[in-house]
């Protein structure tokens, strides 16, 4: 049994590659660690298809004076196919990263409990607004048209 894990310890190292970006992903509530963990478990993935077609004594595929015996040469369609993916992965983690930012300026945090409480109020205001009856009017601004969330609307005037 040990010297099977000795002669396959990167399945190891995978599974437990595997584990920590699972958890990563479902048991942390601070997005940037979901990221992380998402990053992780892409990671061992490519170490997991990269290690299944290493051939013991292969060489890259390049015909040399060892003939044409496929046997003699290692597979490169895995390998490419891993690097195009780790180019989408780096693009994904781009654009998940862009999107946290616009989380963080919306919301002032990452965790994600707080921007689904903030969200379910958002959802469902418990304000005097939504109750039946007559509803105050409101007070007209100065004639620019102040704009409520942010400095005074100066009329377009640049």
């Amino acid at each position: 049994m040990i010297e099977l894990l000795e002669a396959r310890y990167i399945y190891l190292l995978v599974m437990v590659l595997l584990a920590i970006g699972l958890y990563g992903v479902l048991a942390k509530t601070d997005l940037v660690k979901k990221v992380i963990g998402l990053t992780i478990y892409s990671s061992a993935i490519f170490l997991f298809f990269i290690e299944g077609s290493v051939e013991d004594g292969a060489t890259a595929p390049v015909l040399d004076d060892r003939g044409t015996d496929p046997s003699l040469y290692v597979d490169p369609v895995p390998h490419l196919l891993i690097l195009t993916a780790i180019v989408v992965g780096v693009a994904v983690i781009g654009v998940a990263l862009s999107l946290l930012v616009r989380v963080y300026r919306a919301h002032g945090t990452f965790d994600e409990t707080v921007i689904a409480e903030r969200l379910a109020e958002a959802d469902h205001p418990t304000s005097t607004a939504s109750a039946p009856g007559p509803h105050p009017s409101p007070e007209p601004g100065p004639s620019t048209g102040d704009r409520p969330d942010g400095p005074p609307h100066d009329g377009g005037a640049a």
